[in-house]
């Protein structure tokens, strides 16, 4: 993937085709590598062909050859690999790899997945693909957002913030993975808001089981208020207010403070979407703790608000109506209720063999020779066109040293950014290494 466009239809199907499930065990090794690279490579063709209107080709793929559940179950698979397998490896005092880069790819690969599913999953027929899974995607979801809520209700909001390269200097590189790897978290928790929001707008054609476990197994609609409440991706720092859009935090001007932003607005539309459908609105309990939440949400139904959204009008009359009356209770259906499986079946599986599991990919895929980082550089280089990925950058590139706007790159693998001469020497020892590799990778030479 050398130009910077998005690939060729054969291209892609071939990519969609070769989608496969994984074992967790063999996560970082060459089989589950090729599976990464076709995943990250449709990512990237997925970003560029939405930019383009020209995304209807990988969605209809995805489609017909059943990828949703796949990738939904790869997704979870990376997320317990993360909340399992990952802290085992940082806790082992005698590993000390070489590079680190094999691991934060493994921690990588949930972002690429659910960034994937957040641009796909607009389409209605990509939703209604995922069949069962997308119980197990609601309930991925929902521990998303209650991360979410549960740090900016105790005052967590301020500290995610973007990590300064000064900062990361002074660690070890298994410390300055997992700070990333919490920075990571934070991003893709709210790609799973979106990702949750375009399942909303399908509340008609769910599942009957898909519908309880959103209004009534997690109580969504009260989970969403608290984000409305304490709005996670906005916070206060020296007394001006920041907002986190782009993967980046930006200072907002005193113009644009009320604002609605993206995120601001998948909240109230999944909202919508979950109070105002008539299904919905016969399940869901309106007893007196939910009714006080929702009407909450009338203090944040600002004239402001309504003009940048002006749908919200109709939650408004909904509310004022909420506010006086008092619902039916749900109607008791007698239904067998699905349930997910796939975090269940996973946790099972590898019952008391995290650390069993940590020891192997040491040996098998996180300890890798000289020869093979060097030859995984060169896949790394394929699969991470930098061309490609500076098209889909937003913000202009900072320095890996002091983190201020930067105009000099490094002349041999042309991967890192400095402001001056001065911080290129400063982090010569770190990224040395990284350096060779991708120099090598790439069939260059010279100084740094």
């Amino acid at each position: 993937m050398a130009a910077a466009g998005p690939l060729l239809p054969a291209e892609v199907e071939a990519l969609v085709q070769a989608l496969r499930g994984t074992e967790l065990r063999d996560a970082g090794g060459q089989g589950w590598l090729r599976q990464h690279e076709s995943v990250e490579k449709l990512n990237m063709h997925a970003i560029l062909s939405a930019a383009t209107g020209q995304e209807q080709l990988l969605t209809e793929l995805l489609v017909s050859h059943a990828k949703i559940p796949v990738l939904i179950g790869e997704l979870i698979s990376a997320e317990v690999w993360k909340h399992k397998v990952f802290p085992v490896l940082c806790r082992l005092e005698d590993f000390h790899p070489r590079s680190t880069f094999p691991i934060y790819v493994v921690l990588h690969h949930e972002a690429s997945i659910i960034n994937l599913l957040e641009t796909v999953f607009f389409y209605k027929e990509i939703c209604e693909s995922a069949e069962d899974s997308i119980l197990d995607l609601i309930d991925y979801c929902h521990r998303k957002l209650t991360l979410l809520a549960a740090r900016s209700t105790n005052g967590q909001a301020a500290t995610q913030k973007e990590l300064h390269p000064k900062d990361l200097a002074s660690l070890s590189s298994m410390q300055e993975l997992q700070k990333q790897a919490e920075a990571m978290e934070f991003e893709i928790s709210l790609k799973a808001l979106s990702v949750l929001r375009y399942i909303t707008d399908q509340v008609d054609s769910l599942p009957l089981s898909a519908l309880t476990r959103m209004l009534n197994t997690h109580n969504l609609p009260c989970l969403l208020i608290q984000l409305v409440e304490h709005c996670p991706w906005s916070c206060h720092e020296a007394g001006k207010l920041k907002k986190f859009e782009n993967g980046a935090w930006h200072e907002v001007p005193p113009e644009d403070q009320v604002k609605m932003t993206k995120l601001d607005g998948q909240v109230w539309l999944a909202l919508l979407n979950l109070l105002l459908s008539p299904e919905c609105q016969r399940k869901y309990h309106f007893n007196s703790f939910n009714k006080s939440q929702l009407l909450k949400l009338r203090a944040f139904l600002t004239d402001v608000l309504l003009d940048q959204l002006p749908n919200l009008v109709e939650m408004q009359r909904f509310l004022s109506h909420l506010a006086v009356t008092e619902p039916a209770s749900p109607k008791k259906d007698l239904v067998l209720e699905q349930v997910p499986v796939i975090w269940d079946h996973l946790l099972r599986k590898n019952a008391g063999k995290w650390e069993a599991i940590a020891k192997h990919q040491v040996k098998h895929a996180f300890s890798p020779t000289e020869e093979e980082l060097k030859l995984q550089a060169r896949r790394w280089a394929q699969t991470y066109s930098l061309d490609l990925l500076e098209a889909l950058a937003p913000d202009k590139p900072r320095c890996r040293v002091c983190g201020v706007e930067a105009a000099k790159r490094c002349s041999r693998c042309r991967n890192e950014w400095y402001c001056t001469r001065a911080c290129q020497v400063q982090h010569w020892q770190k990224h040395r290494t990284a350096c060779s590799l991708l120099a090598q990778a790439a069939g260059t030479a010279g100084a740094p």
